[in-house]
């Protein structure tokens, strides 16, 4: 017969001691004369309803493989250690080589984080493209903006002179027409 033992440890604790913790209760079970068929750390997790005054609290799984004895032998265990927030064990018949629906809704959010961290660094580098690109029409259009100053300030100097040219060609085409004219 399969048991199935859910646990919440302290928040305070830090995850390597509820891993230190874990060990020492798998070693317990292993003297026991069982085996340990399934073994998944759940992650620091809200708890439904505050517990000892704390919302959070680590989550581990164990399923073990043995006589009921060792199944009182966990309960025991864990409910005379007071870092243990809650626990239940259960028994099963059948036993899925799956992880657990937490665990695997765990991996997924932290395979979301990593594509997000991926995209967010292809999005920075479109951004510094599109940045750069941003930055080299400012430029262009600064020194456009530049260059047409330069050039209007030549034409007011060229265009009194071309005028001046131009009268003088008209008053030159007037004469010349009123000798001949006289």
């Amino acid at each position: 017969m399969y048991y199935e033992t859910v646990f919440i440890v302290n928040p305070d604790i830090s995850q390597e001691n509820t891993e230190t913790m874990t060990n020492e209760l798998v070693d317990k079970i292993e003297k026991a004369g069982a085996r340990i068929v399934k073994r998944e750390y759940w992650g620091s997790r809200p708890l439904a309803y505050s517990i000892q005054k704390r919302n959070r609290g680590h989550y581990s799984l164990l399923v073990t493989d043995g006589a009921a004895d060792v199944s009182k032998m966990i309960d025991e265990t864990l409910r005379l250690d007071e870092r243990v927030l809650r626990f239940l064990t259960t028994s099963i018949t059948e036993l899925s080589d799956e992880p657990s629906p937490l665990l695997r809704r765990r991996v997924a959010a932290e395979e979301k984080a990593e594509e997000a961290k991926s995209d967010e660094k292809t999005e920075t580098k479109e951004e510094v493209k599109t940045e750069s690109k941003v930055e080299e029409k400012t430029e262009e259009a600064t020194e456009a903006k530049a260059e047409e100053k330069v050039e209007a300030e030549e034409k007011p100097e060229k265009a009194p002179v071309k005028k001046a040219a131009a009268k003088k060609d008209a008053d030159v085409e007037e004469k010349t027409e009123e000798k001949a004219e006289g």
